[in-house]
């Protein structure tokens, strides 16, 4: 027995993984992550404080906890820590946010993330992900496209990219909007 792409003990199942090179990944990719995940990446330096004290005001008055971690965050969790919610595990994946920040360039970080985050059970970064849920390249994604992929990462085992509910449609939708906010894909050009 094996653990399968959701985590739980039954049959193995295939991971879908393929990297993708920064040159050949859409910039409407990176540019919907950011919208999604971190608008303020570029100009953070690990953390983004803002959102962290917004969070804490959120759950102080009564709000649901949110999380509030930067597209660096997630990569040092996703890349070097395992998945649940401790003190300990925190604390490493601030150090290592640190040392992320502090040793790659912003695109590096963002190219790292797109490789991956998990887009769907089993299927990690972009590379996979355009082939299975729109059957194209990563270079060829539609901001519509790459929104919706954006739109699952907050939960990508239970949102879907490939039969999106109205809720996902939504996320969708808004994330569009954040990216012409944002400036379109000039946002990340000069990346």
């Amino acid at each position: 027995m094996a653990l399968d792409a959701l985590g739980v003990i039954g049959e193995p199942t295939a991971f879908e993984y393929k990297w993708v090179d920064w040159p050949d990944l859409s910039p409407n990719v990176a540019l919907a992550v950011i919208a999604s995940e971190d608008q303020r990446f570029f100009a953070h330096r690990g953390f983004d404080l803002d959102a962290i004290a917004d969070a804490i005001d959120t759950f102080q008055a009564g709000g649901r906890l949110r999380g509030a971690s930067t597209i660096s965050q997630q990569v040092a969790k996703n890349l070097f820590l395992w998945p649940g919610r401790s003190l300990l595990r925190k604390g490493l994946e601030a150090y290592f946010t640190v040392l992320i920040e502090m040793l790659w360039p912003k695109r590096r970080i963002l190219e790292v993330y797109l490789n991956i985050a998990e887009l769907g059970p089993g299927v990690y970064g972009v590379g996979a992900a355009s082939h299975r849920f729109f059957a194209k390249r990563p270079g060829a994604l539609a901001p519509e496209e790459a929104a919706l992929l954006a739109a699952v990462l907050p939960n990508p085992r239970r949102l879907d990219a490939q039969s999106p509910s109205h809720y996902v449609r939504e996320r969708q939708r808004w994330i569009l909007r954040q990216m012409r906010q944002l400036g379109g894909i000039a946002h990340v050009a000069g990346t």
